[in-house]
């Protein structure tokens, strides 16, 4: 079994861990552009009868 899993961490939780370690482990030459790919979004789409759910606001 792995570490992490031992750890009681899945695999998305022990990438982010580790990709945030390494962005600190790096020159602040390279941290300032390796921050920017941090951020990350998530976009979610209601589905009913095959066709997507157009949300309005």
């Amino acid at each position: 079994m792995s570490v992490w899993r031992q750890a009681g961490l899945n695999y998305i939780n022990y990438s982010q861990i580790a990709a945030r370690l390494l962005r600190q482990a790096l020159k602040a030459e390279f941290r300032v552009e390796a921050a920017k790919r941090d951020e990350s979004s998530i976009k979610f789409t209601q589905w009913k009868d095959g066709k997507a759910i157009r949300k309005e606001n």
